[in-house]
């Protein structure tokens, strides 16, 4: 007997969930302003494996963070500590 395919997901726990619906964490970047920049920022990191790389990409979401006034919405500061 072939199981029904509402059945598939019970068969199978681990199978992904097709969700396109967005996550919490989602619901946040976008409330940002800057999810663009977010995601070109977090590609830049999975292909090149380092941050320091990827200074533009920072640059560039920071200047849209501030510009959405981020800052004072999530109560964040810059880093002024020079090493």
């Amino acid at each position: 007997m072939m199981p029904k395919k509402d059945d598939t997901a019970q068969q199978n726990p681990t199978a992904p969930v097709d969700d396109d619906e967005p996550d919490e964490w989602d619901k946040r970047i976008f409330s940002t302003g800057c999810a663009n920049e977010n995601a070109n920022l977090t590609d830049c990191y999975w292909h090149k494996k380092d941050w320091r790389a990827c200074t533009k990409e920072m640059e560039i979401f920071r200047a849209c963070w501030k510009k959405n006034n981020n800052d004072e919405r999530t109560s964040t500061q810059d880093n002024t500590d020079k090493k």
